[in-house]
């Protein structure tokens, strides 16, 4: 009790943080919980936004093999034009015909040495329009093709998801009843015991008990008080943790409108059905990354091929040596280009190659998960399969002692009252049945847990 108490409260201190209000009314059927998680539970909420993000990354992928249209403008102020130097062709020239002319004796003239010059004109501007389209590019279209997988993986780990989001709630929501009936019966041992307390005080009165007799009684009496207490605060807790876990706010009140079917319960039929890993949604998540997988090892066979790029510019400048670029009386000079590029790859070093071997490496690995969740199915199947059978004889035993302490009850009662039966015998009786109640209600929720255990081994539950 105090393990389950302390599990309880550091649940429900995780989601104490949010501003809380205890005016709002849940009512829930089991079916209605489970659909109510299923909407607004934070994880399966995760869930389903990572799907929309895998859907965003396909679109991205189909982009790549759409055309590619940019387009730009840029305006230059050349505060300072740019120099550069050029040969300096004008000096020979005029000391060659001074030499011809005889006007200054000839000489070697060193070099003809450089000159600065600035080109160009202080302000600048193109715009532009590019263009480009890929024709032909194996990763691509091997990509496209990987982008339904992609899909069917993202939709899968929303089904897991929900599959355990619905088995994490159902076991809460059966806990939750199972407290509700503990309490009931604790609240009628409180109230019997303190009867017997009355009873035994009145006969102490009239001499005809001792006091070490009211004293026994009186101890057992503040002892399932105190016990009675806990279980309301511990009843409060787990309905608390129940709203938390389906996404509801903890401060809220909760009533919960299915009730405990212990007959049902009691005759649950073992399912006898075979191992089939195709039906658990984990095996599933497998095959679907070990096709993606896949596609990720030839993504980099692909890589050997050549790919090709068609592209297209056509862009117009101006320049000027004030801003008048809007001036409709000045020229603009375009200009236009279109081409292609042809990428083949020659060698890189065995990169590819050793892609190539990390990708199977990482592809075979997954084999051997897929190996060894089908040998592991079988065995989690038969494990869930004898725990229910356990549980179910547990609790069929617990049953009959539950009956069983309850005659002994009855009986050293009435000996008790017809002043044949000592009071020490009525508390022992009075023990035993409230160990009797509670080992019966702990076998009742292990048979409640251990079906549903069993339903998700087999792959029975679809959410």
């Amino acid at each position: 009790m105090k393990k389950l108490f302390t599990l309880l409260f550091a649940v429900f201190l995780a989601g104490s943080a949010k501003p809380q209000s205890q005016d709002s009314l849940y009512r829930f059927s089991l079916k209605q919980a489970v659909d109510f998680a299923l909407e607004n539970q934070k994880d399966v909420l995760n869930a389903q936004l990572d799907a929309q993000i895998s859907d965003a990354q396909v679109k991205e992928i189909i982009g790549i093999g759409l055309p590619q249209l940019s387009g730009s403008l840029d305006v230059k102020d050349f505060e300072k034009i740019p120099t550069q130097f050029i040969p300096d062709f004008i000096s020979p020239s005029v000391y060659n015909i001074l030499f011809d002319e005889g006007v200054i004796p000839r000489k070697d003239l060193n070099g003809t040495g450089v000159f600065p010059v600035q080109f160009g004109t202080r302000w600048n501007a193109t715009a532009g329009l590019t263009a480009s389209q890929l024709l032909f590019d194996p990763t691509y279209l091997l990509g496209v093709k990987a982008t339904k997988t992609l899909r069917d993986l993202s939709v899968r780990n929303v089904k897991r998801t929900r599959i355990e989001t619905a088995v994490t709630v159902t076991k809460a929501y059966y806990n939750v009843l199972l407290l509700q009936e503990r309490k009931k019966v604790i609240a009628a041992n409180v109230e019997r015991v303190q009867k017997l307390k009355d009873d035994t005080k009145a006969l102490y009165d009239n001499g005809f008990v001792e006091k070490l007799d009211v004293d026994r009684v009186t101890v057992l009496y503040n002892n399932l008080s105190t016990e009675n207490s806990k279980f309301d605060r511990l009843l409060t807790l787990s309905a608390q943790v129940f709203l938390f876990q389906i996404g509801a706010n903890p401060a809220a009140r909760v009533e919960l409108t299915d009730s405990l079917n212990t007959a049902e319960i009691k005759s649950t039929n073992i399912p006898l059905d075979k191992a089939d890993a195709s039906k658990r949604i984990e095996y599933s998540i497998l095959k679907t990354q070990e096709k993606l997988q896949t596609y990720n090892v030839k993504r980099y066979q692909v890589g050997y091929y050549p790919n090709l790029v068609a592209y297209g510019s056509l862009s117009t400048s101006a320049q000027r040596n004030k801003f008048d670029f809007f001036d409709q009386d000045q020229k603009w000079y375009p200009t236009g280009i279109i081409g292609a590029t042809l990428n083949v790859p020659i060698f890189d070093g065995f990169q590819k190659s050793a892609k190539i071997r990390q990708q199977k490496l990482a592809l075979r690995k997954i084999e051997i998960e897929l190996v060894n969740f089908e040998q592991a199915i079988s065995l989690d199947i038969n494990s869930n399969r004898n725990a229910l059978i356990d549980a179910l004889s547990a609790l069929d035993n617990q049953d009959q002692n539950l009956t069983l302490a309850n005659d002994i009850y009855r009986t050293s009662k009435l000996k008790y009252d017809q002043g044949v039966g000592s009071n020490l015998e009525v508390l022992d009786a009075e023990t035993s049945l409230k160990e009797a109640q509670a080992n019966y209600f702990n076998a009742l929720y292990d048979a409640t847990v251990a079906r549903i255990n069993l339903d998700k081994a087999l792959g029975n539950l679809n959410y």
